[in-house]
């Protein structure tokens, strides 16, 4: 009998830790990362520009921090929401406001990606570590770079929408590729390093 309740005791703390959502641990990494990418941004970001386009750090660090945590949908709109205030911090961001509306949409963008591949390719762990991060980094970073450009290039500037997409398609899909290369590279690595499955 005292097992059973044990058991029992023991389920009913499991459900209340998963209705808290992020571990401390969890917290932590994503506090962590999320200031490498403002730190990054502030100062690597300028010596890796391959033709005009670079690597977002703060959209690759909370992409990063998605897919290590693994949230549920809501939470990673939280996450997109701090990285876009942190953003407005004047030395990361000349268009205030905007990084609000544009990092909270990536961020969800993110997490749905994530949600999906954890159903569809359950134990694949060469598909989570290398390809998912890359695909799921490379689509919420050009969702991202879009809602950014909408709002800047046709809310503020007037620019037609067929031309903004244009317009704003080497430096969106360039940076996609580039934020993508990053978190590929550094899931699996982190991963090890910190013992996640």
């Amino acid at each position: 009998m005292a097992t059973i309740e044990a058991m029992g005791q023991k389920r009913t703390v499991t459900a209340v830790e998963d209705a808290k959502g992020f571990s401390t641990r969890d917290l932590i990494l994503i506090a962590v990362l999320l200031a490498a990418g403002a730190v990054l941004k502030l100062t690597v970001s300028s010596f890796l520009t391959f033709a005009g386009m670079k690597p977002n750090f703060m959209i690759a660090m909370y992409c990063l921090a998605i897919i290590l945590t693994r949230p549920r949908v809501y939470q990673a709109g939280i996450i997109g929401l701090i990285t876009g205030f942190i953003s407005q911090i004047p030395m990361l961001n000349a268009t205030p406001l905007v990084n609000i509306a544009s990092e909270l949409v990536g961020a969800l963008v993110c997490g749905i990606l994530l949600a999906a591949f954890l159903r569809v390719a359950k134990g694949n762990a060469s598909l989570h570590n290398v390809v998912s991060p890359f695909i799921i980094t490379f689509v919420a970073t050009v969702f991202s770079g879009y809602v950014f450009a909408l709002i800047v290039g046709s809310a503020m500037n007037g620019l037609p929408v067929a031309a903004m997409f244009v317009t704003y398609a080497v430096m969106v899909f360039g940076t996609a590729t580039l934020n993508a290369i990053l978190v590929a590279i550094l899931t699996p690595v982190l991963k090890k390093a910190l013992k996640l499955a």
